[in-house]
């Protein structure tokens, strides 16, 4: 990430064009260190194309995404998940991208989910990125003390019109009842389910479970993690055709992922 970067964020948060209303987001402090992006491709298998690209944290370097998460603490949260969503998304208009972009966020750093939205819909405007090719992503098991705020944020993302998934499905314990009071657009199921299902029946059985809920409630399910095409082969024969993983292509550091040939195959 170079010092346009940096100023861009700089620039969006210094106000904005948009009237900030929330106390934390007046307070912007600098980060005191700089981080990048890789972008790894979601693959629809039937169409055979890029669904979307989920934007993956990283050093300056390429260093690990823990490289960066260790230097997140309560005192800079806010500031660090309102970066990310800028930088991604300005990353990926560099890039030229045109499929879906997915991106993480930290519900327990959104504090007034209007106003800290509003960062979000400027870095979209400014960077020419249409907020409908966005996807915000949470993770099952983030610990969320209040619940209600988590559904107030997925409620006001979407009918701000962007799309939200819950990442990690599977991997906590509140999976189903997390479902029972909000129903994304995507749920991604957790990689630990993925990993060798074609020949775990219990696995096999949870995921087909979890496929049949989603029908029942228009939902999409993506399978991430994916490493074999034995994996896959069992996935696609669930009806899950949204997939992520190794077998297509591992996640490319400041550019567009290019899925290998034999992974249709």
């Amino acid at each position: 990430m170079n010092q346009h970067h940096i100023s861009s964020v700089n620039k969006l948060s210094g106000l904005g064009s948009l009237p900030i209303t929330c106390n934390r987001c007046r307070d912007l402090d600098e980060l005191d260190f700089d981080f990048s992006f890789a972008y790894q491709p979601i693959v629809n298998f039937h169409a055979k194309n890029i669904f979307a690209h989920e934007a993956l944290v990283r050093g300056i370097n390429g260093e690990s995404a823990f490289s960066i998460l260790a230097k997140v603490n309560d005192d800079n949260l806010y500031r660090f998940d309102q970066s990310c969503r800028v930088k991604a998304i300005e990353l990926a208009a560099q890039l030229d991208m045109k499929e879906l972009l997915s991106i993480n966020f930290l519900p327990n750093a959104v504090y007034e989910p209007a106003a800290c939205i509003r960062l979000t819909l400027d870095a979209a405007k400014t960077f020419s990125f249409p907020k409908e090719r966005i996807i915000f992503e949470v993770v099952e098991g983030e610990n969320v003390s209040d619940r209600n705020h988590l559904i107030n944020i997925v409620e006001e993302y979407r009918n701000t019109g962007f799309s939200t998934a819950i990442d990690d499905f599977g991997a906590g314990y509140s999976g189903l009842n997390l479902l029972s009071e909000f129903q994304p657009d995507i749920i991604k199921i957790d990689m630990e389910l993925v990993r060798n299902i074609d020949t775990n029946k219990a696995k096999q059985a949870i995921v087909s479970g979890i496929v049949h809920i989603c029908q029942q409630l228009d939902i999409k399910v993506l399978a991430e993690g994916i490493e074999t095409k034995a994996e896959r082969d069992f996935l696609l024969s669930t009806g899950i055709t949204l997939m992520q993983g190794y077998l297509f292509c591992k996640p490319a550091f400041q550019k567009i992922g290019q899925i290998d040939d034999d992974a249709w195959i």
